[in-house]
């Protein structure tokens, strides 16, 4: 089964789309309320706002399916991101708005959890090291950049507006302090917008 696209580049650069998918297989659609079977939570149009970057050379990844099937951005283990707060898990069951994603009686089971790490989790991380490790081999170092988009108002999730500019480092443990100063810098170049770092994300 084929889980995910991945071009591969040649520059020190891997982008990982991980919320990008939106396809939903049939038999596990049928257990999700009509809402949920749209798919609203896609992180809509990310494959298109990020393809200037195979001009430059980057390796991108990414995954077929929605993150209601499994979502890619969280640990297999499904210790949550954002402890204390509202969040959506690995399989998640309730969408950005709170409403449920399944039928009721028909949320996901363990075993059906481990399945789905099994077949969508497991293939795209491998993928996202093996590409790692190949582009490790041609260069000291290289970038991990993942790429999402989500609503500005989201009050299921959090209070206000966003930002229209996210960048998390988990507090600077993914990202050398050098960089993410460029980073920075870049983003208060960015006329018309406005951005954080290390905020909500």
């Amino acid at each position: 089964m084929n889980v995910f696209d991945l071009h591969r580049g040649t520059a020190p650069l891997l982008i990982s789309l991980p919320h990008d998918g939106s396809e939903i297989p049939t038999a596990l659609a049928a257990r999700m309320t009509p809402e949920a079977q749209r798919a609203p939570d896609t992180d809509w149009h990310v494959s298109r706002l990020y393809a200037f970057a195979r001009e430059l050379g980057a390796s991108i990844l990414v995954p077929r399916y929605s993150r209601y099937v499994i979502d890619l951005n969280r640990p297999p283990d499904d210790v949550s991101l954002y402890p204390g707060q509202n969040t959506t898990g690995l399989c998640p069951t309730v969408r950005f708005s709170g409403d449920p994603v399944y039928l009721p009686e028909e949320t996901p089971t363990p075993d059906d959890i481990a399945v789905r790490i099994d077949t969508y989790w497991r293939p795209y991380h491998t993928a996202l090291r093996d590409e790692l490790d190949r582009l490790h081999a041609a260069h000291d170092r290289v970038l991990l950049w993942e790429g999402h988009s989500i609503r500005g108002e989201c009050p299921f999730l959090f209070d206000g507006r966003l930002p229209d500019l996210n960048i998390g480092t988990a507090s600077g443990a993914s990202c050398a302090p050098d960089r993410q100063s460029r980073i920075e810098t870049a983003l208060c170049a960015q006329t018309g917008y406005d951005s954080v770092v290390n905020g909500r994300f």
